[in-house]
């Protein structure tokens, strides 16, 4: 597998702009001098084959903000495109699915309202990546804001059997913090599931994304990239 394959650089939209949280805390953001359509077009040119695409306004507030600029990605990116950021209805779901995007992340409807989630299944089986965010060893839904009493295993083994996608699962305590990578959470939670599994947070450096490269199916890159610790062509570290 090659890396473009491999890494899914992430696309981080907060009011128009690419940003970055530290450790999921709203108010700890760093904007980077791209628009998301901009970034959009240099993974494209650098033939990444999926980028991961989030809306932060939409998590925090339970709605997506930024639908203009998804758009606008959606225009210059030619490859695969999941998308998540508030995405909690099946009305949205689909008009989603209707806009390009290929596959939905979902975190908080699976928890929160897992019948909506059985609504969009049976309609795009294989279209919806469930989020398993975890923070002191549970599930934090809400963008992040609120624990739940699940543990990561537990939501990934509820929805194994259905016919979603696959999982991303995101250690928050490390997530933009450039800390580096702890593969035992994603060996755990791969050796439990037979579906893909894309890993999130921490990753520092190309040897990071080697030390995941034989344990998960893709693993999700922002601040590496952004900060040039990951070199993209086109991309001018700031």
């Amino acid at each position: 597998m090659e890396l473009t394959e491999f890494i899914v650089p992430a696309v981080d939209i907060k009011e128009g702009k690419v940003v970055r949280l530290f450790r999921g805390e709203f108010d700890k953001s760093k904007v980077y001098p791209y628009s998301p359509e901009d970034l959009a077009r240099i993974y494209e040119e650098a033939r990444f084959k999926r980028i991961h695409v989030v809306d932060l306004d939409g998590a925090e507030g339970g709605v997506p903000k930024n639908l203009m600029h998804i758009r606008k990605v959606r225009s210059v990116f030619g490859g695969e495109i999941e998308f998540g950021g508030g995405v909690r209805s099946y009305e949205l779901a689909r008009n989603l699915f209707e806009e390009g995007i290929d596959y939905i992340v979902v975190g908080t409807l699976a928890v929160r309202n897992p019948d909506e989630l059985e609504r969009i299944l049976a309609d795009f089986p294989g279209r919806v990546i469930l989020s398993i965010d975890s923070k002191g060893g549970r599930v934090a839904i809400g963008g992040w804001k609120e624990e739940s009493s699940i543990t990561p295993e537990e939501l990934a083994k509820k929805y194994d059997p259905k016919p979603i996608w696959g999982y991303l699962y995101t250690i928050i305590e490390r997530d933009g913090s450039l800390e580096g990578v702890d593969v035992e959470p994603y060996r755990e939670i791969k050796s439990s599931v037979g579906k893909p599994v894309l890993a999130s947070g921490g990753v520092s450096s190309l040897e990071d994304v080697e030390k995941l490269y034989r344990v998960v199916d893709g693993v999700v890159v922002g601040k590496a990239i952004y900060e040039g610790r990951i070199p993209v062509e086109g991309l001018k570290v700031t």
